[in-house]
């Protein structure tokens, strides 16, 4: 794939996907009009997976940022760009380690552009990073993703607004070259709600001929709360912690587990069932007619059903992006792009994060809650615990209490003695 061919030929919508895994955000951008050039992905059941349903399919099997496994300088110029890296380095059960987290792939996956140079780039994972936690993180690589001539945009995208039968927020970036961008339009929500988990489901839970299936059906009268998958390091093959086994209790399912069958004609009519695979499946977006088989055991097939991305919502977000490569509709101006460098500072979202990097000086916490119009002390503080996670923060001693100073990004990067290196090969058996 040498370089001046493929950036010749970019209108054919080929797709780099990393951190593939079992083909949910795969499928969506393939019925949006993308073609795989090469899907990533480290979990041999999901590639198992992958390799199954499209057997045409280049799946290259291990850890992405491994030199050793693809080059991504063989695919640049393709159109898209796209990955679900791991997640856990933004939720509550992975500690919000950030990019202090071996699994970080995030800010990895940015950096990818310089050398890939992509006409856009998508990036998908939880509710998490886009919580004033992370705000610093995400203006971090936006900068970045500007620097490289790209113009990013953030969204929380809820898979009930897509046709979903569940709430699953996530946290979305596009990124375009500034030739494409002024053509990119947020996919609108879909104007027809979702279906209950009773109309969804209620046909397989009936299969067997359980005489509750039609009262469950009824008692299951909303959409479902976000199917949490689980990694090798934290949760099996049930459905959340507490809160959400509450919620699923709520319409009549014992999330506890994940069953092998449904209930048969001799069950009790008021059972509390568990779900099946084939159940979660339906719930995440799959639909019977794409035939889309999930490989390995039932542990396995779950954990690879509910870390997807949905296929309708993957879709309506390639199929956004494919109209901005296309040009389709009517330009519109990119905010601070008539201005060099206006945009680069336009959105930062944490006003310690804005001050810090501002300043080549050691400042107190009462001096940078002078200079972030008044913020409170703890307030600061607290932001200073975040950004510490994230970046190299500097403290020195003076006559009024620590002084801090912002130093570099300690996300992995393609860094050859990075300590991520380190941790992944110590803890990969348990990295999901």
């Amino acid at each position: 794939m040498g370089g001046a061919a493929k950036e010749a030929h970019v209108a054919d919508l080929e797709v780099v996907e990393i951190c593939a895994g079992a083909g949910g955000q795969a499928l969506g951008l393939e019925q949006a009009g993308f073609e795989h050039a090469l899907a990533v992905e480290l979990d041999p059941a999901a590639c198992a997976t992958l390799r199954a349903n499209r057997p045409g399919w280049k799946v290259a099997e291990g850890d992405a940022a491994d030199p050793e496994l693809w080059r991504p300088r063989d695919y640049r110029g393709v159109a898209l760009l796209a990955g679900g890296v791991p997640c856990p380095p933004f939720t509550v059960a992975g500690r919000q380690l950030g990019a202090a987290d071996e699994r970080d792939l995030f800010a990895w996956a940015v950096e990818l552009c310089a050398v890939i140079r992509p006409r856009a780039l998508l990036l998908e994972n939880v509710r998490g990073l886009s919580t004033s936690r992370f705000s610093a993180y995400r203006q971090h690589v936006a900068d970045r993703l500007r620097d490289l001539g790209y113009v990013p945009g953030w969204r929380l995208l809820h898979a009930c607004d897509f046709g979903v039968p569940q709430l699953r927020p996530r946290t979305v970036l596009v990124a375009l070259r500034e030739a494409d961008a002024p053509w990119f339009r947020w996919p609108a929500p879909s104007p027809r709600p979702p279906a209950t988990v009773g109309q969804t489901v209620g046909g397989l839970m009936a299969a067997r001929s359980w005489p509750g299936a039609a009262a469950w059906a009824r008692r299951a009268d909303r959409i479902a709360p976000t199917i949490v998958g689980g990694s090798k390091k934290h949760g099996g093959a049930d459905l959340g912690p507490t809160r959400a086994k509450r919620a699923w209790a709520e319409l009549g399912v014992d999330g506890l587990g994940l069953a092998d069958q449904v209930p048969g004609p001799d069950a009790d009519p008021a059972l509390v069932p568990r779900l099946t695979c084939e159940m979660v499946t339906r719930l995440q977006g799959w639909r019977d007619e794409w035939e889309w088989h999930f490989s390995g055991g039932k542990t396995a097939r779950y954990r690879q059903i509910g870390n997807a991305f949905p296929p309708p919502v993957a879709g309506a977000v390639g199929s956004a992006i494919r109209r901005a490569l296309e040009h389709e509709g009517a330009p519109e101006p990119v905010p601070g792009s008539g201005t060099p460098g206006a945009a680069a500072y336009a959105h930062v979202h944490d006003p310690v994060f804005r001050v810090l990097r501002s300043r080549d000086d050691f400042l107190t916490a009462r001096q940078i809650a002078e200079l972030a119009a008044g913020l409170s002390l703890a307030a600061v503080l607290g932001s200073l615990r975040h950004l510490g996670r994230d970046f190299e923060l500097h403290v020195a001693d003076c006559a009024d209490g620590p002084a801090y100073r912002l130093g570099p990004f300690r996300a992995f990067l393609g860094q050859r003695e990075h300590a991520r290196h380190q941790h992944f090969a110590a803890s990969r058996a348990t990295i999901s």
